[in-house]
């Protein structure tokens, strides 16, 4: 009898945890689904324009199961999108978002992907290379997660020469408002009197962090491009165009 009910406990126990597996946050579906960024469709949520099983759901946190629920957005429903994966050379001028006010170029206008995509991180505007570009949240997500620290190398074209003692203190790690940088890889492929060309490697993801590093030890930034994420590169992408990530390609980053 004891056994039985000891048992019984257990199946419940892994039913319970096999419901919550299936189990989603509903902005998170929202957003897989392509209706807008997760933070936007959390606004939609809240607005009480999103319908779950013809109920209206307006309070957070908020689970779906996104295989057997109806869900509807302003009255149409929601279909789940097939997952897509992009790699962008992106050219200087161009953004990274997916909203801009001032009307500029994004990195989203040049992929005709036809379902919402946005970028995995961000390049700021002056800044050329290599970016995934991506409507699986979930990936990118982890792959923009300081705890994962995927490598990311970058080109850089500085004003003067670059000394020793500047490359030991890039290596060692900066530090900016934020602390002190983690340690990066520094290799030195050209130097002058006049500027200096720098292959430096990093794990971090902060706001213009190679130039505000160089900055700091009196190296000005005249051009930066990103050559490589992981072991995505631009070889054979020339500049402003993308192609389709491959299946071991996309399952290296999940594996990452």
């Amino acid at each position: 009898m004891i056994l039985r009910s000891f048992s019984n406990i257990i199946l419940k126990a892994l039913s319970d945890k096999q419901l919550l597996m299936a189990e989603q946050r509903l902005q998170k579906v929202l957003a897989a689904a392509g209706v807008d960024s997760r933070r936007k469709c959390e606004e939609l949520i809240l607005s009480g324009v999103v319908h779950v099983n013809r109920k209206v759901v307006d309070k957070l946190p908020a689970f779906v199961d996104p295989e057997k629920d109806f869900i509807t957005v302003d009255g149409k429903k929601i279909h789940a999108a097939q997952k897509v994966y992009f790699l962008l050379n992106k050219p200087r001028g161009v953004i990274c978002t997916n909203s801009d006010p001032q009307g500029r170029k994004k990195a989203i206008d040049i992929i005709p992907a036809g379902q919402r995509i946005f970028c995995v991180g961000r390049l700021d505007i002056d800044t050329s290379g290599v970016i995934i570009l991506t409507n699986d949240s979930e990936l990118a997500n982890r792959l923009t997660h300081p705890r994962y620290g995927l490598a990311k190398t970058y080109v850089v074209r500085v004003k003067g020469q670059i000394v020793g003692e500047a490359a030991e203190k890039l290596k060692r790690g900066i530090w900016l408002a934020e602390g002190k940088t983690a340690r990066s890889s520094v290799k030195i492929l050209r130097r002058s009197h006049k500027e200096s060309l720098i292959e430096i490697t990093i794990r971090q993801g902060l706001n213009r962090q190679i130039r505000r590093m160089l900055a700091r030890v009196g190296l000005p930034v005249k051009s930066l491009v990103r050559t490589r994420i992981g072991k995505l590169n631009t070889r054979g992408l020339g500049v402003g165009k993308f192609r389709t990530l491959t299946r071991v390609e996309v399952a290296y980053l999940k594996k990452v």
